[in-house]
């Protein structure tokens, strides 16, 4: 069985009785002073208040993860939005932050980043779209350096840049595959020098990492001075600010830069900033909003993108170890649908009872409760409750989780808002008050980069070992003798495993992680170990959800979600 019969989201969130922005805002002690309406609903928060709040005291993080994700989807974002709302319900001054959506998966793969059913994030449409601009101004940013180093080029290429060896590709928040490698600069010389490019999609710009790595102006802008463009003939590198564009880079982001504030369908306040790749970045929303939410409200919820072992690891080793801060407490999403997908059934049969396949996909779930704990935080597993899950089904998890020492918790706010999710917002509640965190990051900066690789890919993913030929062991060894060494590593993998290959679901243990390349991100301050076939620009399925989105008559959108 699915879940209950709900109206489709779009239509909840278009019968949703929205406050005035400003009502939301004085919730937080916001006054109008500090904020810039984009309309009724929405406003961006002056970055003057997050520097004179962010010294001062900080309530308590929650951090929202999942275990790896599944076709069935587990509601991760939802989850979130029901939690904050729930610790509202129950009388907990709480903020959620979230990252903003991009616009290739909204009409590529349905699906928004905004939340479902009764715990949704307004005005949904606005924020899945075109929103305030934030992307705009990221891509520009990014695609402003391009136009400059092609530019260099052409006009005598003074710095003596490698036309081969150039590393920036262009960006676009869209799916489109066709896109991904191209031949630019034909049609005579007056169009440049033909060489080899592509496209990435906006969420993988290193523009993007930075912004949500950044707490002030100053700090961006010497960050995307920092970004290496690609190489001169003799080897050296070439930064953006070496082209003169980080200066006019900053200006094209200085709006964005402010975080926006909007509300869910029970008034409660929500900061959406940001939104770097999962993958290739740490995937999470901008150190700005967490840290203003922190310093304005009891209780943020915030969450990392995709699972565990990716989301939440970078979350920790880049987000927590570059801001100084640290979660309280992790909620790990899981469904009863998703567990028995990973004990191997079908997804055509996964509303079905199947005790011993569940049993089996346990072990997924167990293996990420393990690494949260890893990092010395207690969690609290999230079961995100379907109508199909039997009373057998959900005994079955906390039985076997129990041994852990973690609570297990059906949740229900899709259908029924935060009163569904009270249970969990106690528990966590309970687990903050009752439990001493003893964060811990996974590895000290002075490890060298390889053995970052080793240390995640073993006691995070279960690695046995990691594979690499001689040519990208030596880029390694480059990397840390020209000081890169000291900095965190991000893995790019597939979320679908905690292998390298997506088809391996559960928990497998006698497997490699074979390394296709690394990549210096020397702005956001990370290096980008890339596995398997991690695309930087998606291409659409064979029938995209753009097929079914249009406008009628009353000038409405439909078909979107």
């Amino acid at each position: 069985m699915e879940k209950a019969v709900l109206p489709p989201d779009i239509e909840i969130a278009r019968a949703a009785k929205m406050q005035p922005i400003e009502e939301i805002a004085a919730k937080l002690g916001i006054g109008d002073e500090d904020l810039e309406h984009y309309g009724k609903v929405k406003a961006k928060v002056n970055l003057g208040l997050f520097h004179r709040k962010k010294d001062g005291p900080r309530g308590k993080l929650i951090l929202v993860t999942a275990m790896n994700p599944t076709p069935a989807g587990e509601g991760k974002t939802t989850t979130t939005i029901g939690l904050g709302d729930a610790l509202n319900r129950i009388g907990k001054k709480t903020v959620m932050c979230l990252r903003e959506p991009s616009l290739g998966p909204c009409f590529g793969v349905k699906g928004g980043a905004a939340g479902g059913g009764y715990a949704q994030v307004v005005p949904m449409e606005d924020i899945n779209l075109h929103f305030t601009g934030d992307f705009h101004a990221i891509g520009l940013a990014h695609n402003l350096l391009s136009a400059m180093l092609d530019n260099h080029i052409h006009q005598g290429n003074s710095l003596g840049i490698d036309p081969r060896r150039i590393l920036w590709n262009r960006v676009l928040d869209m799916n489109d595959r066709a896109l991904r490698g191209l031949v630019i600069g034909l049609g005579g010389p007056g169009n440049s020098m033909p060489r080899e490019s592509g496209f990435d999609i906006t969420v993988a710009s290193e523009v993007m990492a930075i912004f949500c790595l950044s707490e002030s102006l100053e700090e961006l802008k010497e960050r995307l001075g920092r970004m290496i463009v690609g190489h001169t003939y003799d080897r050296k590198t070439i930064t953006a600010a070496d082209l003169k564009a980080h200066g006019a880079m900053t200006v094209l982001l200085k709006g964005a830069i402010h975080p926006n504030l909007v509300q869910t369908l029970e008034n409660n306040p929500v900061f959406i900033h940001g939104g770097p790749f999962a993958n290739i970045a740490h995937g999470c929303n901008s150190v700005i909003a967490t840290k203003l939410a922190l310093a304005l409200a009891e209780y943020t919820v915030t969450e990392a993108g995709f699972g565990a072992d990716l989301g939440a690891e970078k979350f920790f080793n880049i987000k927590c170890r570059k801001a100084g801060i640290h979660p309280d407490a992790v909620v790990i999403v899981a469904t009863i649908r998703a567990l028995k997908y990973h004990g191997g059934v079908d997804l055509k049969e996964i509303g079905k009872p199947n005790m011993e396949a569940l049993e089996k996909g346990i072990e997924n779930l167990k293996k990420h409760i393990e690494n949260i704990r890893r990092f010395g935080l207690p969690a609290i597993v999230a079961i995100n409750a379907f109508s199909g899950d039997t009373a057998e089904e959900i005994t079955l998890v906390q039985d076997k989780c129990a041994y852990l020492g973690v609570e297990v918790v059906p949740c229900r706010h899709w259908a029924e808002g935060s009163a569904g999710a009270e249970d969990l917002a106690r528990a966590v509640v309970s687990t903050v008050e009752n439990t001493k965190s003893d964060f811990t990051l996974l590895y000290p900066d002075s490890c060298d980069l390889w053995q970052k690789v080793e240390i995640v890919a073993r006691e995070i993913y279960g690695a046995v070992d990691i594979l690499a030929d001689k040519k990208l062991r030596d880029k390694f060894k480059a990397f840390q003798a020209q000081g890169y060494g000291g900095l965190p590593v991000c893995i790019a993998k597939t979320q679908y495993s905690l292998s390298t290959d997506p088809g391996l679901r559960g928990r497998p243990k006698t497997f490699d992680l074979p390394l296709r390349d690394i990549r210096l991100s020397a702005g956001a301050g990370f290096l980008v170990v890339l596995t398997g076939d991690i695309m930087t620009m998606p291409g659409l399925p064979k029938a995209p959800a753009a097929e079914t989105i249009d406008v009628n008559s009353a000038g409405e959108t439909v078909g979107l979600f």
